[in-house]
């Protein structure tokens, strides 16, 4: 079973920046579709973006596009989040997630990170 950690969360004022960082522990990397998801306590985990194996096609969800970017590096197992112009509403936790499929939702996730806390102030 491949291996998300995620990094990068932290305390950040509104308007501010943020990049989060999923690393995955083994070298097939290159064969999943990854995405981010967030969640906060009540409500149900959000899709929001996700990524194919070689980085060309891009999903975005929410209200996030334009404002978050995904990108990856395979040479580096790595996945990233951008986060800019962030809002109290990105208050969540982040999740890396992977699939050899695209991914869209939660049920078509294989693998699960355990998640970094992002909090916007204001």
């Amino acid at each position: 079973q491949v291996q998300l950690v995620e990094s990068g969360g932290g305390l950040v004022q509104a308007g501010g920046s943020l990049r989060l960082s999923c690393a995955a522990s083994r070298g097939t990397f290159n064969t999943y579709y990854m995405g981010w998801f967030r969640q906060t306590p009540g409500k149900e985990r959000e899709f929001v973006v996700s990524i194919s194996q070689s980085g060309g096609v891009t999903y975005y969800g929410g209200s996030v596009k334009g404002r978050f970017t995904i990108s990856r590096d395979n040479a580096e197992n790595t996945v990233y989040l951008q986060m800019r112009n962030l809002k109290p509403e990105d208050t969540a936790v982040y999740y890396c997630a992977a699939s050899t499929n695209l991914i869209r939702a939660v049920r078509e996730v294989a693998h699960w990170g355990h998640g970094t806390q992002v909090t916007v102030s204001s």
